[in-house]
């Protein structure tokens, strides 16, 4: 095991558990394998010669389906990729129609893909739109739809709504602005 940090800091980093490298590493790298601490030139497990399990199959692997770009894991260390493949289509979860598919934005008339960097979600209605729609105006949110008729005083809430329904829903000035003297 790996001697850590130094005679004044000994909580600090840890020295490189390859024999004949020994360097003080401030952010050493532990192996997944044999769990020892090794510097950014024996991280690897070929590099400080791990004896593990884990270093025999060098990790998990995945294979890329084209038809519908999964990520398919390896289930035996030096599979080939064909059977791995093959393997994928024939358990059903192979749908080419998968990778044409993106959601795009629900504001009307916007055909923009949601992706991950593009795309947040309402925090009235709880849908996802895309960056140009992210204002509740901008897109059909039923939430504000309902906080904008009570703000406006809708129904008679305020005493007003008669006064309001009259003139097209706007409120009347309290002083005409007739009685104003421009200078």
């Amino acid at each position: 095991m790996a001697r850590r940090g130094t005679l004044l800091f000994p909580d600090l980093g840890a020295q490189c558990d390859e024999p004949e490298c020994n360097q003080l590493e401030f952010l050493p790298f532990e192996c997944d394998g044999c769990g020892g601490a090794f510097c950014a030139a024996h991280r690897t497990y070929r590099n400080h010669r791990c004896a593990s399990a884990k270093a025999a199959g060098h990790g998990r692997t995945v294979v890329l389906c084209p038809d519908c770009g999964a990520s398919v894991e390896r289930t035996a260390a030096g599979q080939a990729e064909r059977d791995v493949l093959d393997a994928h289509a024939r358990s059903g979860r192979c749908d080419p129609a998968a990778r044409k598919r993106k959601p795009a934005c629900p504001a009307p008339r916007c055909k923009e893909a949601l992706t991950f960097c593009n795309a947040t979600q309402c925090k009235g209605c709880g849908v996802r739109v895309c960056l140009k729609h992210r204002f509740p105006a901008d897109h059909v949110c039923v939430a504000s739809a309902g906080k904008r008729r009570v703000a406006a005083g809708g129904g008679g809430q305020c005493g007003h709504g008669g006064a309001q329904s009259k003139q097209g829903g706007r409120r009347p000035l309290a002083v005409s602005i007739r009685s104003f003297k421009i200078c």
